[in-house]
């Protein structure tokens, strides 16, 4: 089994509440699944879940280069060698990282307010970002966009794969195909 949740902000990746934060326990998820991969709890959007051990190995292993899709919401206005430096590559402390692909866009059509909302200060201007990651490692797009003098403000995952967040609002979830 393989089902698309869209998780809230401030909600955990995990089915134990913890810290005063909300899980996944709370959504009626079918028992005896559990998730392939993370998402932090202040970002928002696709996150797949399993009930298939070598399925969520597939989904999670570095070795498969599965194209994760981001929508980033950051502070300022990026120039083009500002979003070039993120497919050419940013030096993190954990080592460099390198998008496949990264481009301004306009916001997405497709997005729900947010709860809290975005904090939005009149003197600063901000930009999306559409940010496609084939690796994973902890706060990666937020750690990359502040790499380039760009602070993430809201970091949706739109996409694993073939699978994507369409029709899905915060919250719900679908079984899909494997």
């Amino acid at each position: 089994m393989l089902i698309a949740f869209n998780k809230p902000m401030n909600v955990l990746s995990q089915f134990t509440p913890e810290g005063g934060w909300p899980a996944l326990d709370g959504f009626g998820l079918p028992k005896g699944v559990y998730a392939a991969g993370r998402l932090d709890r202040d970002s928002e959007g696709l996150l797949l879940l399993t009930d298939d051990g070598r399925l969520q190995a597939r989904i999670t292993s570095p070795r498969a280069k599965l194209p994760k899709t981001y929508f980033v919401l950051v502070e300022g206005v990026p120039e083009a060698v500002d979003i070039g430096a993120l497919t050419a590559g940013v030096a993190l402390k954990d080592g460099p990282a390198r998008a496949e692909a990264a481009e301004a866009v306009a916001a997405p059509g497709w997005l729900w307010p947010r709860d809290p909302p975005v904090r939005v200060r009149k003197s600063i201007t901000d930009t999306w970002l559409r940010i496609v990651l084939t690796e994973g490692r902890n706060r990666q797009v937020r750690r990359m966009c502040a790499a380039i003098g760009f602070p993430a403000l809201r970091l949706v995952r739109w996409s694993i794969g073939a699978h994507d967040l369409a029709g899905l609002a915060p919250g719900d979830w679908r079984e899909v195909s494997a």
